[in-house]
């Protein structure tokens, strides 16, 4: 089964959101980037908690048949960086998301309001 990358940004966000992922945020790439068509910013309170949103959102990709590409970032947890393909989720640590800022890096991204 392929999921289109809309339907994999719908898993990946309410995964994200079942282990209470904090200020979920998805930015449109397409047409300004050729890495991935969305990306999904979020973060957790605790080390504990960024590896949880990782690990739900690593178990429901694999659930919806979908191949994780690359995944750094999970020992320190600070800041987890999934590749699903279409869909990049950066999970921070809340300090880490204030310091990096990628939305505003992104900032010619569209915000997709609803998912």
């Amino acid at each position: 089964m392929t999921l289109k990358p809309n339907e994999l940004l719908q898993v990946a966000v309410a995964a994200a959101e079942d282990k209470k992922a904090m200020d979920v945020v998805v930015l449109d790439l397409r047409g300004i980037s050729l890495i991935a068509d969305y990306f999904v910013i979020c973060h957790g309170n605790s080390d504990t908690q960024v590896q949880a949103i990782a690990t739900e959102i690593r178990k429901q990709a694999h659930d919806a048949g979908v191949a994780m590409r690359g995944l750094e970032g999970m020992d320190a947890a600070r800041w987890v960086l999934m590749d699903l393909g279409d869909v990049i989720v950066h999970i921070f640590h809340r300090d880490e998301r204030e310091y990096y800022n990628i939305e505003r890096l992104w900032s010619d991204a569209k915000v997709v309001e609803n998912v």
